[in-house]
């Protein structure tokens, strides 16, 4: 006889699988619990035995193509077995041999595809119960029942079953609106949501304290559960690239604690300075010039890889990115010929670039192109970071938070100003010792201004 096996459910809520690949063909013979194929799903790989010996005469998908539970996979010539012609009654038929099968599965192997289910007939008590559901559902919810009916129980699994229970749902309903299939939980919580709103009960003595009555699981709306913000703008573009520089680019990143007790120093003797009275000179202005000196050292880390060309590109300009969050999302706006700029210079470029980052006028030019970046996370409070590289450069610097605390200093212990500097960099370009000396370049101006001297 030629028996049909169906794609099996492999796992609650799962619709579909994938099929990975054949391990048998069309004129096979195979033998019970046999492997027939590996098919995945959102969860794993999974090996389908078989549910039959006998010779393979059809497979009904392709190796790649998606299947829906309950649809038919492979038929099978099974050996000695023949359909049964006759018209006796049910309890005068053989009893079929039962075929092994794994948990969840579903169908049993000699079935249609439907597991093998008992009918009970429905006493005038349960009718009545019954009827008093429907006539409280939706008028589309199922067809009521009467007396006379025999009622099937729903396919669906224990899990399932324990759900609706607890949301106080009846499982004949829900199988009115899916039809012929296994129950989900999905299902069981949509058809919740359609009828909570009607089904939820007040609760007076919760009204009569001032507190409001719980809510049923299905009187929430969508938008009360979610929010869908649609994917567009920034916020695409950015996706776009950090993905594709997080799967192209093999980064690496290192930390490096540094003393800015110095810097901080510096910093206060320049704004007692009137002459620079006109100017905002910052941590970040100071830190850019130590990167713009320090790249000087480090030609890789201002460097891009040309795929297409199969070359490395070293660049004699930095045009120094500096991420900025805005309302719009993260953007990477450039200050261009960077290693040009004294520190008074920067300081301006800076406070440009953040004033037009916040008012959403940054225009495309100045956010194309970059050969090295800046993030300065240390403005929301936090210490050090994993960076992604922006698409195209080799290097980005991530700069914490200036924390007073306890460091050792000219062999004693000392309250000190530390910050933690983190650098990401492409590995294609840059070996590990070529970013640790970057890095170290970098920490030691902030930790005496003074070596600037020594790297202009």
């Amino acid at each position: 006889m030629i028996a049909e096996f169906r794609l099996p459910d492999l796992g609650e809520g799962l619709t579909e699988a994938e099929v990975v690949q054949w391990l048998v063909a069309p004129g096979d013979a195979v033998a019970l619990n046999q492997t027939l194929a590996e098919v995945e799903t959102a969860k794993a790989v999974v090996e389908l035995p078989s549910p039959y010996a006998g010779t393979v005469s059809a497979l009904h998908a392709e190796a790649g193509e998606t299947v829906a539970v309950g649809a038919p996979l492979i038929e099978f010539d099974v050996v000695g077995e023949e359909p049964s012609t006759t018209d006796a009654p049910a309890q005068d038929k053989p009893q079929e041999k039962a075929q092994p099968n794994l948990v969840g599965y579903g169908a049993a192997p000699s079935s249609s595809g439907r597991p093998a289910r008992r009918t009970r007939r429905a006493s005038a008590v349960s009718v009545s119960a019954d009827t008093a559901v429907l006539e409280a559902a939706p008028h589309d919810a199922s067809p009521r029942a009467t007396t006379e009916q025999v009622l099937e129980r729903p396919r669906s699994t224990p899990p399932v079953r324990a759900h609706a229970k607890r949301l106080g749902i009846d499982l004949v309903l829900v199988a009115a609106e899916v039809g012929d299939r296994v129950i989900t939980r999905r299902d069981v919580d949509v058809y919740a949501e359609r009828v909570g709103a009607a089904t939820a009960v007040e609760t007076p003595a919760a009204e009569a304290i001032g507190f409001a009555a719980p809510r049923s699981v299905g009187s929430f709306t969508d938008a009360e559960r979610e929010t869908r913000i649609p994917i567009r703008g920034v916020r695409k573009h950015t996706a776009a690239a950090m993905v594709q520089s997080a799967f192209t680019a093999p980064h690496v990143t290192v930390f490096h604690t540094v003393d800015v007790t110095a810097t901080m120093d510096l910093l206060a003797s320049l704004r007692e300075d009137r002459s620079l009275s006109g100017h905002r000179i910052g941590p970040l202005a100071i830190i850019a010039k130590a990167v713009c000196l320090a790249l000087g050292r480090t030609p890789g880390l201002n460097s891009s890889w040309d795929e297409a060309a199969a070359e490395i590109v070293q660049h004699h300009f930095v045009d120094l990115g500096i991420a900025a969050a805005t309302e719009r999302g993260l953007i990477v706006p450039n200050i261009r010929d960077a290693e040009r700029l004294t520190l008074v210079e920067l300081a301006d470029a800076l406070r440009s670039l953040a004033e037009t980052a916040r008012a959403g006028k940054t225009s495309p030019a100045e956010l194309a192109g970059g050969t090295f970046s800046i993030s300065n996370i240390g403005v929301f409070g936090v210490d050090a970071g994993t960076p992604i590289l922006p698409p195209g450069q080799s290097g980005i610097l991530a700069v914490g938070a200036v924390r007073r605390q306890p460091w050792e200093y000219r062999g004693e212990i000392a309250l000190r100003q530390m910050m933690t500097l983190s650098l990401s960099f492409d590995h294609r370009l840059v070996d590990g010792a070529e970013g640790a000396r970057f890095l170290k370049d970098v920490a030691d101006i902030l930790e005496e201004p003074g070596r600037a001297m020594l790297l202009s």
